[in-house]
């Protein structure tokens, strides 16, 4: 969300020509409560697909499925997602490198090359599609996380199903890129990227 919000700021001041960004953030409350989600539930999201929570730590993709379903309902041609959504990432390309998926060559090449010129570094991971067995419920269309193994992947997969397939669509987990523990401070990345790729496209 901060890159995000980043982002913005950096292109409202540049304001470059001809171009029609959309920024959604997917906030909600995170408390506690006796109105908590439970392992077992299933929660609908809006576009219909039912969703069983095997894990309560991964909520933020629940929310994030809704904002990519809406930005598709916005009408976009691309949608390029960051999360800080799995701790797979970080185990597959520790701290300095994010991890892209997508179904789309042409959308990985714009990002990538935006990436190489603004200087933040990622990799184009597999969306093993075989991976995706392991997400079905029995209950509903599916579980919100895998089986342990792959777990960057199948987190991917998992936002993929909220996509209108017309649309281009990139996902960037940045869980291990977005902090530097030796001096406990945010690295602000995605936001170089994100704004060298709208002033490229």
């Amino acid at each position: 969300a901060a890159a995000v919000l980043g982002a913005a700021k950096a292109l409202g001041e540049i304001k470059p020509f001809g171009v029609e960004v959309h920024f959604i953030v997917a906030a909600c409350e995170n408390m506690i409560s006796g109105a908590g989600m439970r392992p077992g539930d299933i929660v609908t999201a809006s576009n219909g697909k039912t969703i069983e929570v095997n894990n309560t730590d991964a909520e933020g993709r629940l929310t994030l499925a809704d904002a990519l379903i809406y930005a598709c309902n916005q009408g976009v041609e691309k949608i390029i997602d960051l999360a800080t959504l799995t701790g797979a990432i970080m185990t597959a390309l520790g701290p300095s490198v994010a991890g892209a998926f997508t179904p789309s060559d042409d959308l990985a090449r714009e990002v990538v090359a935006a990436a190489e010129a603004s200087g933040e570094k990622l990799w184009r991971m597999p969306l093993e599609e075989s991976y995706w067995e392991s997400m079905k419920s029995g209950v509903a269309d599916m579980i919100n996380t895998g089986p342990g193994n792959g777990g960057a992947i199948t987190g991917a997969l998992f936002l993929k199903q909220f996509v209108d397939e017309k649309v281009q669509w990139l996902h960037l987990d940045i869980a291990g890129t977005v902090w530097i523990d030796e001096k406990k401070r945010p690295t602000g990345y995605g936001v170089s990227t994100l704004v060298e790729w709208v002033l490229r496209n």
